[in-house]
């Protein structure tokens, strides 16, 4: 290897070294804060952090040499879960305080019984997240990432391809939204295996646009408007999962746990499926 060489190789890897130490060092603290105090955005925070650590380990470590990946995994899953909840309590907020301005009291007191529902879901999340993410984040997760940064990032580094992963992401991409395609031809649209699949193709959407986002620095020209329009297309399938989420949430409601109107429930469970569609059909030239 030329000196040259050896040079640009040494440039790559400091670069890679400082990326993976600014995240790590920003999910270590929004994380610790998040199980301080819950706030929302800590929450947030440390999961986009967790997530970005976790794809360009995938991308510098496809087969786990370093063991670091299932640590963040589950870190990640933990966070997630009360993440999923605040977003969720938050839009049912939002939906009860545009009934109370229309006035509609019967869906007013529904929408309060789902967020009291949800409530208990992230106070038993809360509470895993409590327990599970200190050791997460600890002495046993230190203990790979200070070899995997100044040892084994170099060689990592020289061996990696983040431009062949991104043909590759993209390639998945389009075939899970040909599967998606076929799918809701042959069960429809509201069928729950053409909505799974279509929560595939936002997964797919997901991962080409954090590849793009984390590994920006290292991509080629032609991928760095990725983030954006996947970003946009991860948006617009988000507005169809948010609506099946919700629905799910409301179907899962137990008379006996909290009180509710039925009707009223199975009315905004077809305002909601209305939208979906919608949302779907507006969305055709995405999927």
């Amino acid at each position: 290897m030329t000196s040259s060489a050896t040079h640009q190789r040494k440039d790559k890897s400091a670069q890679w070294h400082d990326v993976l130490s600014e995240l790590y060092g920003k999910f270590q603290q929004h994380g610790e804060q998040a199980v301080d105090t819950f706030d929302d955005e800590d929450v947030h925070q440390a999961r986009v952090n967790c997530r970005k650590l976790m794809t360009l380990l995938r991308i510098l470590d496809p087969n786990d040499q370093t063991e670091l990946l299932p640590l963040f995994k589950k870190a990640q899953k933990r966070l997630g879960k009360v993440r999923d909840e605040d977003v969720l309590i938050d839009a049912f907020k939002q939906r009860r305080k545009q009934a109370k301005q229309q006035e509609q009291d019967h869906l007013v007191k529904l929408l309060k019984a789902v967020i009291k529902e949800q409530k208990q879901h992230r106070r038993f999340y809360r509470k895993k997240l409590t327990s599970k993410l200190p050791q997460l984040q600890g002495k046993k997760l230190h203990k790979k990432w200070k070899p995997f940064l100044e040892e084994q990032l170099p060689k990592l580094v020289a061996d990696s391809d983040v431009n062949r992963l991104m043909r590759e992401l993209e390639i998945s991409y389009e075939q899970k939204k040909k599967t998606y395609r076929q799918i809701a031809k042959e069960q429809g649209m509201e069928a729950d295996d053409t909505l799974a699949a279509l929560h595939k193709v936002r997964i797919a959407a997901k991962e080409i646009r954090y590849t793009a986002e984390a590994a920006s620095f290292a991509l080629n020209a032609k991928f760095r408007d990725h983030e954006q329009l996947y970003k946009n297309i991860q948006k617009e399938l988000g507005h169809i999962n948010d609506r099946h989420v919700w629905i799910e949430a409301l179907e899962e409601l137990k008379p006996k746990r909290v009180t509710f109107d039925v009707e009223v429930r199975d009315a905004l469970i077809d305002e909601l499926r209305n939208e979906m569609n919608a949302a779907i059909r507006e969305n055709e030239r995405v999927i």
